[in-house]
């Protein structure tokens, strides 16, 4: 298949080519888009067809579910049969952003969008391209990243042509996606609100508005409620090692794991803060990348995605990563480099 990549305004998207968009989307095609998160790829989240193309063309397992976007609350209607006070509160403080919301869907999501769930997951972006594609095709868009599945996700165009050139018919490119990590993937159906995936909109700011607020992970063979809880995500092509604790023996660690990288002729990257960079870049890796400051997790995060696929790259036999505190944002970032190692972390 030839794949058009079009570059687009990202805060003044043209209205040319978020037509052409649409009208593959309508078509039962698919379309690659930038978000605030991350690159997703799209189908009408109507057409069971055109969404199961999704997971043929990403190599995506079947039960693993798609998140809907919309552009406005009556499109979210009509995709969830009930909502909840604890939805209607996020949906006033959180939409559009970085927020999705697992609630009762109605009759009009085809099964294949749930995994067979008697809920969906329904988000409202607020990237100007993503809500302008929506609104100019007129129905709600089925989209998980734009990446083969399993692999690190998409910040950029560069990333989306890397991965589904060839696949897709269009990529509608408008540069780096500013939070860089996903939607935080909230269950509202009732009782205490649950995270199902930390993200972009963090425990703490949900906790403000809902009060308590719990966290849950996938820890058997289910079938997943929410996109990323069962299957192994971002990976690179590398043994990674995710390191947490003071940063003087992280620094240490990491110095000895790149020597016996080298001793084995293997070539070593290492992915940490700018705070460690000076004293990390004396123990020459093959690949020195700063995610960003330790006090600015959103920098961290914005730069996750491509430190991993630049590992790729420049083909990296070991990856080591630097971990950062667990609060606010730094849950997110955690939990993706837990799923990026396999879940191998040191804690030194």
């Amino acid at each position: 298949m030839l794949t058009k990549r079009s570059y687009i305004d990202r805060i003044h998207p043209e209205v040319e080519l978020l037509r052409e968009g649409s009208e593959w989307l309508r078509s039962g095609e698919l379309v690659a888009f930038p978000t605030e998160t991350v690159y997703g790829l799209g189908a009408s989240a109507l057409d069971a067809l055109a969404c199961e193309k999704i997971f043929w063309v990403k190599g995506r397992p079947q039960d693993n579910p798609l998140i809907v976007h919309v552009s406005n609350r009556a499109m979210a209607n009509k995709l969830v049969e009930r909502w909840t006070p604890e939805a209607e509160l996020c949906v006033q403080h959180f939409w559009p952003g970085p927020l999705t919301l697992v609630l009762p869907k109605t009759a009009l999501v085809p099964d294949v969008v749930t995994a067979g769930l008697a809920n969906v997951a329904v988000r409202m972006p607020s990237h100007p391209v993503a809500l302008g594609l929506i609104e100019e095709t007129g129905l709600p868009i089925a989209a998980p990243s734009a990446n083969l599945s399993g692999k690190p996700s998409p910040t950029s165009g560069s990333h989306v042509w890397r991965d589904m050139k060839g696949k897709i018919p269009l990529i509608l490119d408008a540069g780096a996606c500013q939070v860089g990590v996903e939607s935080t993937v909230l269950d509202v159906t009732g009782g205490v609100p649950t995270i199902l995936r930390p993200g972009g909109i963090s425990k703490e700011m949900l906790e403000e508005i809902l009060g308590e607020v719990r966290m849950n992970t996938l820890t058997d063979n289910r079938v997943p409620k929410a996109p990323g809880m069962k299957y192994r995500h971002y990976a690179p092509q590398g043994d990674m090692i995710v390191m947490v604790g003071l940063q003087e023996r992280v620094i240490q660690r990491m110095g000895q794991e790149i020597q016996k990288g080298h001793a084995r002729l293997k070539k070593v990257g290492v992915l940490c803060t700018l705070e460690s960079a000076p004293f990390l870049h004396s123990r020459l890796p093959d690949l020195l990348f700063v995610l960003g400051s330790k006090h600015r997790s959103e920098e961290v995060a914005s730069n996750l995605f491509e430190g991993l696929r630049l590992c790729d790259e420049r083909g990296v036999d070991i990856i080591l990563a630097e971990g950062i505190e667990e609060g606010g944002l730094g849950a997110a970032i955690m939990n993706r480099l837990q799923k990026a190692s396999g879940h191998r972390i040191e804690y030194i």
